[in-house]
C-alpha cells in the first residue's frame, strides 16, 4: 500500500468533492429505504440511500491507490478523531483514515453519512488539498 503515491490528477479527482461536501446545510443521505414486508412474511433490512455524489466519492476513495490494506479499524478511527493528527497527516495516514471511512459502511449502515456529517471527511480532503498544493506537476 505505502509504496505508490497517488498522482496529482488522482488527488484532484478526490478534491473535486470538497466544495460539494462543504456546502452549508448539506445533507449526505437522502433517506432510509427497506424495512417493509415483502408479502411473503419477510421484512427487508433498512439501508441508507445516498446522493449520487456521495456514492461516487466513496467508490473513488475505495480504489486501490487510496487503500491501506493493513489498516486497523480502531486505530484508524482514533486517528480520524484526532484533529491535530488530521491537520498534519501524511499521505499514508490519509489513506489509512480514508480506508476506515470507506469500509465502515460494510459494518454499519449510515457510516458514510456519519463521517461526512461530522466533517471528518472534509477535514481529510482539506489536508489532502494542502499536500496537493506542495506537489509539483
Amino acid at each position: 500500500m505505502r509504496d505508490k503515491a497517488p498522482t496529482p490528477e488522482q488527488m484532484d479527482e478526490l478534491l473535486r468533492f470538497l466544495p460539494l461536501f462543504e456546502q452549508p446545510g448539506r445533507t449526505f443521505m437522502e433517506r432510509w429505504a427497506g424495512g417493509e414486508p415483502t408479502g411473503d412474511g419477510a421484512v427487508t433490512t433498512r439501508y441508507p440511500v445516498y446522493p449520487e455524489e456521495v456514492v461516487a466519492f466513496f467508490l473513488l476513495a475505495g480504489q486501490t491507490i487510496w487503500s491501506d490494506f493493513d489498516y486497523k479499524p480502531a486505530e484508524a478511527r482514533a486517528m480520524l478523531e484526532d484533529d491535530a493528527l488530521v491537520e498534519s497527516a501524511t499521505l499514508d495516514e490519509i489513506k489509512t483514515m480514508l480506508t476506515y471511512c470507506v469500509r465502515g459502511e460494510r459494518f454499519c449502515d449510515g457510516h458514510w453519512a456519519a463521517v461526512l456529517e461530522s466533517g471528518r471527511v472534509q477535514a481529510l480532503l482539506r489536508r489532502l488539498k494542502a499536500l496537493r498544493a506542495s506537489v509539483e506537476e
